[in-house]
């Protein structure tokens, strides 16, 4: 099953047998005090710094954000989106709560973009998937519904049989959806990570979906998470999930050394080329 994404000019197809995708997280105001008073002036500048590093680093696809306080998404998001792909030629992930930001994001963006997100909440599915039907976009799918986050692997399944269901209605088809197991911080219950593994390992048993997931997420409060945040992505990435929305700038290199040890990079070369591209910057 093989989801693709267009930017401009360029392809970029995520497959189980395929080297890992790297969404790139950085342009998102959270934790990023200085980026979100950037946002709250109408200021744009750092965007295509923040788009050229990560693409530099390996990012295949831009998750770009621009929910900060006070902030008119619906206005800002598209300008956001056009300033990365003037940038660089990738495709984008847009990525808003707001589904009238997330129409207008789609509206500006040049080749197939992957919609940030739905999840299984009844009034979250019919606000989004239309959208994401309309505008033949791919979509981020986390595995949550009104009744919250399912705490086992098998409700989180549930929820994602739910939503494949709901948006078959209006023709989405299951390679067009990436499915979030959802990661937990580890510091708040010590069997977050192993719940979230479970339910990837469910997800691609099951249905075969492609998948995603915030790995740092895990870390948060916990001391060294970036060893932390390389230890799980390579257990998400052994359970199935093949793009995960991570920093290139700290992963890219742990990303290629992944591949490379579950047979996805032939002789080596991605890693190589990588650390060239570190070793240089």
């Amino acid at each position: 099953m093989q989801t693709v994404l267009k930017g401009p000019s360029s392809e970029v197809i995520i497959g189980p047998d395929l080297p890992i995708v790297m969404i790139g997280e950085r342009i998102n105001p959270t934790g990023r005090k200085a980026f979100s008073a950037e946002l709250q002036a109408g200021d744009l500048s750092r965007i295509p710094r923040d788009a050229q590093a990560q693409a530099d680093a390996g990012a295949r696809v831009l998750d770009v954000n621009v929910g900060a306080a006070s902030v008119d998404e619906v206005a800002l998001l598209p300008q956001a989106v056009r300033l990365v792909q003037d940038t660089v030629d990738l495709p984008v992930c847009i990525d808003s709560a707001n589904p009238a930001a997330l129409e207008a994001g789609l509206k500006a963006a040049r080749g197939r973009a992957l919609v940030n997100s739905v999840n299984g909440e009844t009034a979250k599915l019919k606000a989004v998937l239309p959208i994401v039907a309309e505008y033949g976009a791919a979509v981020i799918a986390l595995c949550m519904d009104d009744s919250g986050i399912p705490g086992t692997p098998e409700a989180r399944l549930r929820v994602a049989e739910n939503i494949l269901n709901e948006a078959a209605k209006l023709n989405i088809k299951p390679e067009d959806i990436l499915f979030d197991p959802l990661v937990m911080a580890i510091s708040a219950d010590h069997t977050a990570g192993a719940v979230t593994l479970a339910t990837a390992r469910l997800i691609r048993q099951t249905f075969g979906c492609n998948m995603t997931a915030g790995a740092s997420n895990v870390s948060h409060g916990m001391p060294e998470r970036e060893v932390l945040n390389t230890v799980f992505l390579t257990l998400l990435a052994h359970e199935g999930v093949n793009a995960p929305i991570c920093n290139p700038l700290t992963n890219g290199l742990a990303i290629r050394a992944i591949d490379l040890m579950l047979g996805h990079d032939e002789w080596g070369m991605g890693y190589i080329r990588a650390y060239r591209a570190l070793a240089k910057a």
